[in-house]
């Protein structure tokens, strides 16, 4: 773990490492003669399997570092936006019920008229940012302080309190809907990671280690048969000699 935070420090450095052990583990695979039906059964295939074994599970701990990293980030970001969502909701409850009440002080034809004499007073941006190679986004909602454009003999305060709480509830609904855009980028790059490491561990790495075995055994059974050939030819020599 302490190697995946170094990394974490430097998102691009990460994503680099990490793609560049993925493309190699993937080239390994399908370069590798044994991970289809045949396979050389030589000293030369044996080391290219043991390198590509032990880069595939070099390649499944970072992985697995991402996993981890990416399901905290998904938790810190749910959390975020059900949190947000609700004092949303809290604010938008509130600022209709003021602003019911402002219709109902002063009629629908003042407030409106009041309405169409305001200027916009909220300017929105978009931000984006990467994490673990994700292009994240972040809406930034701004208030400008202008006051109020209106009088107050002919107005009432519900309609100030509604003002203010649409303001905060607009900010409030732009990080909202940010996280949850964040929450569907992680949770989508989390399941792509769980569908390489899900290769690696059912398919790609025990074929390298049933192949491993497979030509272990192979290069047994020769050096034992060669190891009787020599006895044979040892005594052959040493009748020869003696007769």
């Amino acid at each position: 773990m302490p190697e995946i935070y170094c990394l974490l420090k430097n998102p691009q450095r990460f994503w680099k490492v990490c793609k560049i052990l993925i493309e190699a583990a993937f080239a390994l695979t399908w370069m590798s003669v044994a991970f289809g039906r045949g396979y050389l059964r030589t000293r030369l295939e044996l080391i290219r399997l043991r390198r590509a074994v032990r880069t595939a599970q070099r390649v499944y701990r970072i992985l697995e570092d991402k996993r981890d990293v990416l399901i905290t980030r998904l938790n810190e970001l749910v959390e975020e936006a059900q949190e947000l969502r609700n004092r949303a909701l809290s604010n938008l409850t509130e600022s209709y019920r003021q602003l019911l009440s402002a219709y109902m002080e002063l009629g629908p034809q003042r407030v409106e008229s009041i309405a169409g004499t305001l200027p916009e007073t909220i300017s929105v941006s978009m931000d984006s940012f990467t994490m673990m190679g994700i292009s994240l986004v972040t809406l930034n909602a701004r208030n400008e302080e202008t006051g109020l454009l209106y009088g107050f003999g002919d107005t009432s305060i519900s309609l100030d309190e509604a003002a203010r709480k649409i303001r905060q509830v607009i900010t409030d609904i732009c990080k909202a809907a940010a996280t949850e855009n964040n929450i569907y980028r992680v949770a989508n790059e989390l399941r792509k990671t769980q569908r390489l490491l899900n290769a690696l561990e059912y398919i790609i790495i025990p074929r390298y280690e049933e192949a491993i075995k497979t030509i272990s055994m192979a290069l047994e059974e020769a050096d034992r048969d060669y190891f009787v050939k020599l006895k044979h030819i040892k005594k052959v020599l040493e009748r020869k000699s003696a007769g």
